[in-house]
């Protein structure tokens, strides 16, 4: 293990070097964040799942840069140019950026005008010029004139070219000029001209200029949308009078004819070499801030998403509601399993009512409903009125459900393997209805990417996206654990350790045995190692079990300490379960060995106290105002019932039942600072806000939540 590597990251996360070391240890061992985080705290004193995730990410920049290092100091060595001096140099740069500054000029180039002019003989000129000692220039460039040089101007113009080569490729040139941008670089955007009708969402940009350092990552990511689209210009600079002075200031030495040489060489450097270097620098880097900040965004929307409350095992009537095409309708048994399908037509142009709330209710009576699903999407509001226009012979909760992602599942190569019978409405259906029942569970069928709660996902930078999306939806499935008998493939893909093929060894082996009355039992399935059983058996469930810890967080690995316990106060594990009073005679301390220390073992105490527990929370009805169906119901001050859709870093979009959500900006989330929406809201959650304004033309609705 590089010893550097971990000095380095420890001292950027505040960790000692021994935390560090046996995490990279752990991780190159093939154990998964969730395992590491949840069953290794004694190893790498508690770090948790943000600090692990940094640690890998970090040994793959720093593996990365070393290799690039490698290619460097290969390449010069290979010109013949590595120097003790420069190899030294090479292995201390803590940057790729210093890296790169140190090669740019031993780096492999096409001919340009520096190249040309140095192959016709006029280097030594460009280093008298430099000198700016020589007092009779013209006699001196003469000397250079031949047939590839045919003037003094040309021999003068050759020795600038190189001069100014020289300057781009210096790094005391480069740091003081990319100093400059970090500090001054303005952002400038503009209409490419005839694109303002074709380019009409972007027009706040068309116009726009503010310094770069302080241009919020959305409005970075939407102006490079525009001009990747090719309706806006972008350009990233600073006050080019500041830029060429500071240059002049490190290269220019006197007042006489051979210094304005110098001068000349340095101004045109700047415009041609440096300053767009140093713009596609900062265009790159700014993006990449800007992408990291989006993901950021969207993987906290995502796991905000995925841990939202589940219904649970209840029965469950689905509703994807619709007016021409009628509203289809499943019932879904307590495990999600398909039972009835059907279409009934409500709305116009049918207005089947009479018959379709006759339907509804055979429906619940027979399939002994518990809860109803409505999609949001078409329909939605007249749907749910219709439902609560029912009296029915017990109490029935409505939930309007997000439909987001849920025709891309229908469409699924997922949703045919599952339910190669039925079309894709029937399918979209019984997405809405499992998303109820357990958010978790349906959405880890999806692309994130198609879920709707992301900040210009598709700008990004896709595999550091996809990357992270699955970090996250690895972290949560772990999180609330799953049940063994009853995942899916799909669920059981993401628990640590497993991955797509001994998931469906799990499935097959469920089909061909039954249900696993063990953990043990997992051990019997096809390619399941030790390896695989030790990262993966802590996260799966089985209610069921003659054991009861193997329906609990703890692992395997630790039934002998709570076997211990029992045996110690002469009872069974279940009563350490069942019976408080027991639980507060244990001693943990006593139970402390070289491998299991108090960080396990509290959270064996708390597994016993409340085992299998989900750690999401109980999940609420929520209703829309009566009356507000769509956008023209609306009317400033109005105070309404809303549902937060989408967190974004200037605001968060809310739901209000007229088909088009609304944007509470993050100055009117609350009456005081707020640098992100997150302190204030979260996804899902139920809000009451004010309308500002209606801007129908533009689909665009401005709501408060200050005063309220």
């Amino acid at each position: 293990m590089n010893e550097k590597y971990v000095k380095k990251i420890s001292a950027l996360l505040s960790v000692n070097e021994w935390q560090v070391e046996n995490t990279i240890k752990l991780l190159g061992e093939g154990a998964t964040i969730p395992f590491i985080s949840r069953y290794r705290k004694e190893v790498t004193g508690s770090l948790d799942e943000i600090q692990i995730e940094f640690i890998k990410d970090q040994i793959a920049k720093l593996k990365e840069m070393d290799n690039r290092r490698e290619t460097i100091l290969k390449t010069i060595d290979e010109q013949g140019l590595l120097t003790d001096d420069l190899k030294q140099k090479i292995e201390n740069a803590q940057t790729i950026t210093e890296l790169e500054d140190i090669y740019l000029p031993y780096k492999p180039k096409k001919k340009t005008r520096a190249t040309k002019a140095k192959e016709r003989g006029l280097e030594p000129l460009a280093k008298l010029i430099l000198k700016q000692q020589e007092l009779n220039l013209p006699a001196k460039a003469e000397q250079y004139i031949n047939d590839d040089v045919p003037t003094v101007e040309d021999a003068l113009q050759g020795a600038r070219d190189i001069i100014a080569e020289w300057v781009n490729e210096n790094e005391r040139s480069r740091n003081s000029i990319r100093r400059l941008f970090q500090h001054e670089a303005t952002i400038q955007s503009k209409l490419v001209k005839g694109k303002d009708e074709e380019g009409i969402k972007y027009r706040d940009y068309f116009e726009w200029e503010e310094p770069l350092k302080r241009c919020p990552s959305h409005r970075l990511l939407a102006m490079y949308r525009g001009e990747n689209e090719g309706f806006l210009k972008l350009t990233i600079e600073p006050d080019e009078d500041k830029a060429v002075e500071i240059l002049e200031q490190q290269y220019v030495k006197g007042v006489y004819d051979v210094s304005e040489q110098v001068r000349m060489a340095v101004k045109d450097s700047y415009k041609r070499l440096l300053a767009p270097s140093m713009e596609t620098e900062f265009k790159n880097s700014s993006k990449e801030l800007a992408d990291e900040e989006a993901i950021k965004v969207f993987a906290e929307n995502l796991r905000q998403l995925l841990l939202a409350p589940p219904l649970g095992q209840k029965s469950v009537l689905a509703i994807d509601p619709g007016y021409r095409t009628g509203c289809k309708i499943v019932c879904l048994d307590e495990q999600g399993n398909l039972v009835h399908n059907e279409t009934i037509y409500p709305h116009q142009p049918q207005n089947e009512t009479a018959k379709s709330i006759k339907k509804i209710d055979t429906l619940i009576e027979t399939y002994k409903i518990d809860a109803i699903a409505i999609g949001n999407g078409t329909a939605s509001r007249e749907t749910e009125a219709l439902i609560k226009h029912i009296k029915f012979s017990r109490d029935i909760k409505v939930f309007v459900v997000s439909e987001d992602g849920a025709s891309v599942y229908s469409a699924s190569p997922v949703a045919r393997e599952e339910f190669p019978q039925f079309d894709v409405t029937v399918r979209g259906s019984v997405s809405i209805g499992r998303r109820l029942m357990d958010p978790l569970a349906e959405l880890v069928k999806i692309d994130p990417k198609s879920i709707g709660v992301g900040q210009y996902q598709h700008d990004v930078e896709q595999n550091k996206l996809k990357g992270k999306l699955d970090q996250v939806v690895e972290s949560c499935v772990n999180n609330v654990g799953v049940n063994l008998n009853t995942a899916s493939k799909h669920l059981l893909t993401y628990i640590s350790g497993l991955g797509p093929q001994l998931a469906q060894n799990i499935v097959d082996y469920r089909k061909e045995h039954g249900a696993f009355k063990s953990r043990k039992d997992l051990q019997s399935v096809k390619r399941m190692g030790d390896k695989a059983f030790q990262q993966s058996a802590g996260f799966l469930r089985i209610t069921e079990a003659q054991n009861p810890l193997d329906n609990s967080a703890v692992h395997p690995e630790s039934y002998h300490v709570v076997e211990k316990m029992a045996s110690d106060l002469q009872c069974q594990v279940i009563d350490l379960i069942q019976k408080e009073d027991l639980r507060k005679q244990i001693k943990i301390e006593k139970y402390i060995t070289k491998e299991i220390g108090l960080p396990t073992l509290k959270d064996i105490m708390n597994e016993l106290a409340k085992p299998g527990r989900d750690p999401r929370k109980g999940i609420k009805v929520f209703e829309f105002a009566e009356g507000i169906h769509k956008m023209e119901d609306l009317k400033e001050g109005m105070v309404l019932p809303g549902i937060v859709t989408n967190i974004t870093n200037f605001g968060a979009f809310v739901d209000i039942g007229v088909k088009q959500d609304g944007l509470v900006h993050i100055s009117q989330l609350a009456n005081r600072f707020i640098k992100d929406p997150n302190e204030i809201v979260k996804l899902h959650q139920h809000v009451q806000v004010k309308v500002l304004e209606v801007d129908a033309a533009r689909k665009r609705i401005q709501l408060s939540m200050k005063d309220i």
